[in-house]
Parts: structure tokens; sequence; C-alpha cells
């Protein structure tokens, strides 16, 4: 399988300038080491968007800023056995946008924290322990 790999600006802005000085797309591709494909579709971005810089993200905006992971982060901190929920409702209070208590476990879950149920946190009753054993 073929490795892929982005071109980093200054070799596409050098493409682009020697395709705007009248090289054909052949000998760009030769001088470059990389398929005309490739340069025909850089030279047609550039010609569409006037830019030869590449457009940086994608993908659905983030709904929490980096402050915003750190405050999650902090309160999971503090309090010692809260839920997702909690966590997003002091989020909420705190006035920042609203976000689902899913993205808070996922937050919390992606610098190793977990946000528990509130009915999972309940110590064992003799009962249970029994059982376990």
């Amino acid at each position: 399988m073929a490795k892929r790999n982005h071109l980093n600006d200054f070799t596409r802005g050098r493409m682009i300038g020697n395709l705007e000085e009248g090289c054909t797309v052949t000998s760009v591709a030769a001088e470059f080491g990389i398929n005309k494909s490739v340069i025909s579709r850089a030279w047609k971005a550039f010609q569409n968007t006037g830019s030869a810089v590449r457009k940086v993200g994608g993908g659905h905006p983030r709904t929490t800023t980096a402050g915003d992971d750190r405050y999650i982060i902090l309160q999971a901190k503090r309090g010692r056995w809260q839920s997702a929920s909690v966590i997003t409702q002091k989020l909420s209070t705190a006035t920042r946008p609203q976000v689902s208590r899913f993205t808070v476990a996922r937050r919390l879950h992606k610098r190793g924290l977990f946000a528990r149920r509130p009915e999972r946190c309940l110590p064992l009753k003799v009962d249970h322990r029994r059982h376990r054993l």
C-alpha cells in the first residue's frame, strides 16, 4: 500500500509558482518527483481558492475549549465521587455552553479519569459482599 504524505506549504507554493510561470504539469511533476495528479489537483485548488495553503482542520467543531476541559478535570478531581451529569450541571452554571454528560465523560476518559454514576458509588451491602465471596 502506498504511503500518503501531505505536501508542506512551501513545496506547494513552489509548484504553483512554476505552473504560473508557464511550466507544464508533467515537467513540474518530474522536478518534484510527485505524481501528475497531485500537481493538477493542487493547481485546480489554487485556481478555485486563490491560495496554495491547505485548509487546516475539518469535521465537527468542538463544544468545549481547552479551558473548559481543564475546568471539567478540576471539578472531577475536587469532588470525590461525582457523576458526569453533576459536572455537566456545574459547567452550565458557570455560564458555559450547553455540554452533554457524554462529552464530559469523554473529556475525563481522555485524561484517565472516569465519571461514575451515583448509584454505582454506593458501598456494597453485606448481602452483596457475601454474594461476591
